[in-house]
């Protein structure tokens, strides 16, 4: 696919981004009782975070804009995406009854752009630009999360998901799933790189 197609298959995925977070906006103001609210309870969740980045990087690229096209960070939205569809399936599917907006939006941003952004960076992503380094680079996201949620939670009384939730499962529990997560998005990390190289091989 030339130039033109990959920024229309950005383009798309973008779409399917926005449209995704604008209606978990619409649902989460009528709970919150306001736009602002709605927007402060949102950025509580890693997978609404996840998703904003993607949505941004996906439209740089189909607006051609190079900064949005460096292959640390496609690669780096890549990798957080896929933690927000392995967490959701191995951990949260089925926890709420959802319905309407809120069941749209859920599928779109925990079950949809899980899958076409890794495979934007799969089949139409320049291969052979990234380096081990870039693992620990992509890892500081997640950490930066959780040590927010964990203030949020603790002032709040409110945290985003179960297996972080200290007043539930304690200090022990929640930084062994910290830890637990931070290996597996390391190992995941490295084995981005080492198949953008081999791609990259097979490629010339």
């Amino acid at each position: 696919m030339g130039p033109v197609g990959r920024r229309v298959a950005a383009g798309l995925i973008a779409l399917v981004g926005w449209i995704g977070i604008g209606v978990q906006l619409d649902a989460s103001t009528v709970l919150a009782g306001s736009v602002l609210g709605a927007v402060w309870t949102m950025l509580l969740f890693f997978t609404i975070i996840a998703n904003l980045l993607a949505a941004i990087v996906m439209t740089g690229i189909a607006l051609d804009r190079r900064a949005f096209t460096a292959p640390v960070t496609i690669g780096g939205v890549t990798i957080a995406i896929l933690l927000v569809g392995v967490v959701y399936a191995l951990l949260l599917r089925g926890l709420l009854e959802l319905s309407g907006g809120a069941w749209l939006a859920d599928v779109l941003l925990h079950s949809v752009t899980p899958v076409l952004v890794p495979l934007y960076w799969l089949l139409l992503a320049p291969k052979g630009g990234l380096t081990w380094r870039a693992p620990f680079l992509w890892a500081c996201l997640p950490l930066a999360y959780f040590g927010y949620a964990l203030v949020r939670g603790g002032l709040e009384a409110r945290y985003p998901y179960p297996f972080m939730n200290v007043a539930k499962i304690g200090w022990a529990a929640t930084l062994t799933n910290a830890t637990a997560m931070a290996v597996g998005f390391l190992l995941v990390g490295f084995a981005l790189v080492w198949l953008d190289r081999r791609l990259a091989r097979g490629g010339r």
